[in-house]
């Protein structure tokens, strides 16, 4: 008996030194704690001065039988909520230390639905700063707010609050089953990751202002499904529905701004979102792989059993679903008819995004793009080859890359922006980022070529957040240049100036707005910033004949 208590005594101990380093030394913040509606919040001051609170719960953990249920309110807590290191991500199976995006062993647990909070050195309540928050990317299936990559000082330190909140993927943030249905009180199911968002949204709005924050300056910072995320919730029903905030009477949207990097639901490449019905097949499917009982028998199996069983079984719960209670429409739909939540909007996609790598756009020789353009196009490779015209090999490269840069989320942002350039008010903008990065001689990443890997998808946000060091945690895998960490900046500097004004317009970064009319978009390159002229004509080819993403 003494052995193992010695043992489980040496594991705290471990864990507790895991903790340490990883967030480094714990600094007290002067000032605090920070009251917010649950009760009282202390952080850590980091090396920049910004002020780090880690690990806030919005919502009460969905655990046990509260599994696959639209999340509770965390109720108050006694004492005070030390908020100094990073804690679980919504359950997600780890990653191999070889990948790009690796961070190191991040614990992974249904106990999650926290925000991570960064604030400005000097930040204290009612200093009304402009509030960003970020919703991860992750296909729906995986992703994680603790990912150092995504961290928030760099912007923080330029002046806004940044946080970022949890949200229930894959099985545990996605699954609908009819039994589930029954229960909910609004005979839907799915959709909890949504829901998640829905809430801490709202929890934000409601606490902004304790770090610092406004409240009715909310800019949302969502990428790939992140972005998608962003595309549905001004599109729910749910979502639209008056956030209280105390002091401040009135209705109060859920957010006030957009910046959406390579999602979106427009267009003819947009992803196929199911209905209940079909969801609630799958919900059934996974209940007799698991031999439960019943929806209560399913609560009780552990986390990765759960998720184990639906991947041997090829039971994929692929993202949000048409619930007809939080989604009942398309977003495009929804934007047609001008029943979007209408605000700013900056919408990005990076120069060789997702859906954009086919025959053509890997094309290196004149022959290789005219015998790929005859092999996808067909009959209509002509058309194309008129509209994206080369005669060396050259010119054949420039224009595979040219199609690349418009095609899968490239095509989608536009669609979107032009949805609410027609049918909304508010403004809004376009932008590309199409800078490889650099990489150290002989490094291997196994999920990728550094070759030809171009600018790829997520390659753009270390330079959004100004994190690139973050690449390089745990081994060096890029030679960031000086121009890299320019550019950053310069890229920062538009996220908080949109936030600020609604206009993402800098003096190094002249965005134009954008214009159905005069399609243009700002392009972030290897030598500065330039404003490239959208050919309609190219734009409808590529969108009549579209690459699908799987």
């Amino acid at each position: 008996m003494a052995r193992w208590k010695l043992l489980a005594c040496c594991s705290a101990l471990i864990a507790a030194l895991a903790v340490q380093a990883d967030a480094g030394e714990m600094i007290p913040i002067p000032g605090d704690p920070v009251t917010i509606e649950n009760g009282r919040v202390s952080g850590t001051l980091l090396d920049n001065g910004v002020k780090a609170y880690l690990g806030v719960p919005f919502a009460t953990p969905p655990v046990r039988e509260l599994r696959w249920k639209t999340p509770e309110a965390k109720k108050p807590w006694k004492g005070i909520w030390n908020a100094d290191t990073r804690l679980t991500n919504c359950y997600i199976p780890l990653r191999a230390t070889t990948l790009n995006h690796y961070f190191g062993e991040i614990r992974s647990s249904e106990d999650c639905l926290y925000a991570n909070v960064w604030a400005p050195p000097t930040a204290k309540a009612g200093d009304g700063l402009p509030v960003v928050v970020w919703i991860h990317g992750g296909g729906f299936q995986e992703g994680s707010i603790n990912f150092q990559v995504y961290y928030g000082q760099a912007l923080a330190k330029k002046g806004v609050v940044f946080a970022a909140i949890d949200y229930r993927v894959n099985v545990f943030g996605n699954m609908a089953h009819p039994e589930l249905s029954a229960e909910s009180g609004h005979k839907a199911s799915g959709n909890y990751g949504l829901m998640d968002l829905i809430a801490g949204l709202r929890w934000l709005k409601r606490n902004a202002a304790a770090f610092g924050g406004d409240p009715d300056n909310v800019t949302v910072l969502g990428q790939s499904a992140g972005a998608m995320a962003l595309d549905l919730l001004a599109s729910s029903p749910i979502a639209k529905e008056c956030v209280e905030i105390p002091g401040r009477p009135g209705c109060h949207k859920l957010f006030d701004k957009i910046i959406a990097l390579s999602g979106g639901y427009h267009g003819v490449a947009a992803p196929h979102l199911e209905t209940l019905t079909e969801t609630e097949a799958k919900g059934v499917a996974l209940q007799r792989a698991m031999m439960a009982k019943d929806i209560a028998a399913m609560r009780t199996r552990p986390a990765d059993e759960v998720y184990e069983v639906a991947k041997t079984n090829h039971i994929t719960f692929s993202g949000p679903t048409l619930d007809n209670y939080v989604l009942t429409e398309t977003p495009a739909q929804t934007f047609a008819a001008g029943r979007q939540i209408d605000v700013p909007m900056l919408l990005s996609s990076v120069g060789n995004d997702i859906g954009s790598k086919t025959a053509v756009t890997s094309a290196t020789t004149l022959a290789d793009y005219q015998q790929a353009a005859h092999s996808l196009y067909g009959a209509d490779a002509d058309a194309f080859l008129k509209l994206f015209p080369a005669k060396t090999d050259a010119e054949a490269v420039h224009q595979a890359k040219a199609v690349a840069r418009i095609s899968g989320f490239g095509i989608e942002a536009r669609d979107w922006a032009k949805a609410q350039a027609e049918h909304g008010k508010a403004p809004v903008w376009l932008v590309q980022y199409n800078h490889p990065h650099p990489y150290p001689p002989g490094v291997v990443i196994t999920d990728m070529d550094v070759k030809t890997a171009g600018a790829y998808h997520n390659s753009d946000l270390p330079f959004w957040f100004g994190t690139l060091d973050s690449l390089n945690l745990y081994r060096h895998i890029r030679d960031w240049t000086p121009y890299d960490y320019k550019l950053s900046d310069m890229m920062q500097d538009v996220v908080v100036a949109f936030a600020r004004t609604g206009n993402p317009a800098t003096a190094a970064a002249p965005i134009p707005r954008y214009s159905p009319r005069k399609e243009q978009r700002l392009v972030f390159g290897d030598k500065g910033v330039t404003v490239e002229a959208l050919d309609e004509r190219q734009l409808d080819f590529i969108e009549s004949h579209p690459a699908r993403r799987n």
